[in-house]
């Protein structure tokens, strides 16, 4: 074993020994790869499971097998007010009002209810602002959400293409194109994270910009919940959408989550409705009229399924106890940070780190390309996973790598890089 290997190591379990997060790691439940745990570097798509989890979907399941219907009333837990449970450590993990925030339906379900109450074209402002490259959902549901009001995305979907050698966006071309697009904006819509390149931006300035010039800041993250401490309230964002099934560790397809600002909440402001949205207090009346809940849950439209918000009870009480996203952040600073030291050091004719090396501009993703293209990035990968590494792929030729404070260490940092080291025969 080389010093350098050594040191590394040394360094490795010093750090994973000092780790005030250490313990949370035995709170989840880690796939086996042959005799041993796999490691698993890829909360970025789906995070692994709480072991508290289980505990609450089991209470559903028993208050549903005793009680039946009137499990909507039981208890603190009773299913009419279940989404409430959640609704304060959310509010805390995003930066909002109580009020602003609600779990509900799936992540490009609410970007539709989102942009059909804040994308109001008109002749003179009808365009959509958003990345190149942007996760397909988002502009599968932007580009039908044009053609739906009669507009035509080949001129009113505007897609801001990266200017930077990695395929990156600077603040300066985002900046350019909403001052270019300015008078015929109606909606900026952007992510927190860009989930091909693990770019961070920063949202609050993206709002105050597309806001200047008249239109409506909206936000996708997907890839900035759990990951980024975020400040939603403050930011001057309209809306944001986001999934739970990432860094949230609420399971896969799990219920989604939508912010509106306080300043839009009881705006009466159009919408597509459902029961669920109309307020509680004279939803059992069955009148005709719809009369909008107060805040963002005036945006649902059926009953909350209790069964799928479980888990994210377990996963946001684990936030709470970890002490919020600013110690997550610490953390994943610094162990991105020696995964990023590590590939420039030891792998930097192997791999190119294509993610921003500034900590304030992406969160715990590395987005890695493997010399020779292609092909050699998908034997790489084939190669990790065979051995009990798992990232994940991302055409054309991206491997995403992605340490979650809550329970990856940096031994698994570590390891990952030696794997690469004996792929390329080192």
């Amino acid at each position: 074993m080389s010093h350098a290997t050594a040191s590394a190591r040394t360094h490795a379990l010093a750090m994973d020994a000092a780790d005030p997060l250490r313990p949370f790691r035995n709170e989840f439940l880690i796939p086996r790869h042959r005799d041993r745990e796999q490691t698993y570097l890829v909360g970025n798509s789906l995070g692994l499971q709480p072991r508290g989890a289980r505990a609450h979907v089991l209470e559903v399941m028993d208050k549903w097998a005793g009680e039946a219907v009137e499990g909507h009333f039981s208890g603190d837990t009773g299913w009419m007010t279940y989404h409430g449970l959640v609704r304060e450590p959310l509010a805390r993990l995003v930066g909002a009002q109580p009020g602003e925030v609600v779990a509900m339906n799936t992540l490009t379900v609410n970007l539709h209810l989102m942009l059909a109450s804040f994308y109001r074209p008109t002749r003179e402002r009808p365009v959509i602002l958003m990345e190149a490259g942007a996760f397909p959902s988002d502009r599968h549901a932007v580009e039908s959400q044009i053609r739906l009001h009669d507009f035509d995305p080949a001129t009113d979907l505007v897609e801001v293409q990266p200017d930077e050698p990695d395929g990156t966006l600077s603040m300066q071309a985002i900046e350019r194109a909403i001052a270019e697009h300015g008078p015929r904006l109606a909606v900026v819509l952007w992510p927190g994270i860009q989930y091909r390149t693990g770019q961070a931006f920063d949202l609050q300035e993206i709002a105050r910009l597309a806001r200047a010039q008249g239109a409506v800041a909206g936000f996708d993250l997907a890839h900035a919940v759990g990951n980024l401490p975020l400040a939603l309230h403050d930011s001057g964002a309209d809306f944001a959408v986001w999934c739970h099934y990432k860094y949230v560790n609420a399971g896969p397809g799990a219920v989604a989550g939508c912010f509106v600002h306080e300043r839009h909440g009881q705006s009466g402001m159009a919408r597509l409705a459902g029961w669920w949205g109309h307020d509680a207090a004279t939803r059992f009346r069955m009148a005709p009229e719809f009369v909008p809940a107060a805040g963002a849950e005036g945006w649902q439209l059926s009953n909350p399924p209790v069964l799928a918000l479980a888990p994210l009870r377990a996963s946001l009480d684990q936030f709470e106890r970890a002490g919020g996203m600013a110690v997550l952040r610490t953390k994943s600073e610094k162990i991105t940070g020696f995964l990023d030291q590590l590939i420039r050091q030891r792998l930097a004719g192997t791999l190119e780190i294509i993610t921003p090396t500034d900590p304030s501009r992406r969160g715990a993703q590395l987005s890695l390309r493997v010399a020779g293209g292609r092909e050699r990035g998908r034997e790489l990968f084939g190669y990790l996973r065979d051995t009990g590494i798992l990232g994940d792929w991302r055409e054309p030729d991206v491997i995403r790598i992605s340490p979650a404070p809550l329970y990856n260490r940096f031994a698994d940092v570590l390891r990952f890089v030696e794997e690469v080291e004996h792929w390329r025969g080192v």
